[in-house]
């Protein structure tokens, strides 16, 4: 059996790469796309639009996946010299999400690896930095059920 390439961006698997991006900074993700747009050459866009997905969880208790309800997001995908390009964030920022899918697309061409390893691994320090603090936030708050 042929095992299948898992495809990368910078350097972090695609799909770990692209929950980076879409949590990122958003004029940070606008200004590095800014700089590869013009690498990429003709970009089609295959797809701009907002839309409705389901936000799946699973319960704690008895381990079974639900839907918890419907989130808009942005979505673009696009196409550009033979790669393709997709981004999604949460909201109607549909300038974001073709942000993510261009820098997608010159990762997926191999352009600009140094900058979009450089990018994604600040975005994600900063990221566990703001998830750190929430959490600290989030201790504090915390009540101990067997000390009452």
């Amino acid at each position: 059996m042929t095992e299948i390439p898992q495809r990368t961006l910078g350097n972090r698997r695609h799909g770990e790469a692209l929950g980076v991006l879409a949590r990122a900074r958003p004029d940070r993700v606008a200004a590095l796309a800014e700089t590869l747009i013009e690498a990429l050459g003709e970009i089609e866009v295959i797809h701009s639009r907002t839309g409705l997905v389901m936000l799946p969880m699973t319960d704690t208790v008895q381990g079974t996946d639900f839907h918890l309800g419907e989130v808009l997001v942005a979505e673009g995908h696009i196409r550009a010299g033979g790669a393709t390009g997709y981004g999604m964030v949460t909201g109607r920022d549909l300038e974001r999400a073709m942000a993510i899918a261009v820098i997608d697309a010159a990762g997926a061409k191999g352009l600009a690896t140094p900058e979009i390893t450089a990018f994604l691994d600040q975005e994600a320090t900063h990221q566990a930095q703001a998830d750190a603090a929430a959490l600290r936030l989030v201790a504090a708050t915390r009540v101990e059920m067997e000390t009452f």
